[in-house]
């Protein structure tokens, strides 16, 4: 799987977890020159507390366009270290 916004790709791997239809990318498959922390968090009644990247692709930014679990509850554990994506990122096969 391949995440890709504004022309670049922004994670690659075989190895997603497909949780509500998202992909979840192992951290070490996130391009990480791409992504600058966000100071956004919201709650998942069973996923727990998500933390956001912005994205930062050729002067162009996609603000809180990835977010991550850096503590899921437990019948989330399968993303800890996962990233996915939203806001006009393209995740294709």
């Amino acid at each position: 799987m391949k995440a890709i916004w504004n022309g670049q790709i922004i994670a690659e791997s075989d190895d997603t977890i497909v949780v509500e239809n998202n992909h979840y990318f192992p951290l070490e498959s996130v391009e990480a020159g791409f992504l600058t922390s966000s100071s956004t968090h919201t709650t998942c009644p069973w996923k727990g507390v998500a933390s956001y990247y912005t994205l930062q692709v050729d002067d162009k930014s996609n603000v809180d366009a990835a977010w991550y679990y850096p503590d899921p509850k437990p019948a989330a554990h399968e993303i800890k270290g996962r990233v996915a994506f939203w806001k006009g990122v393209q995740v294709t096969s």
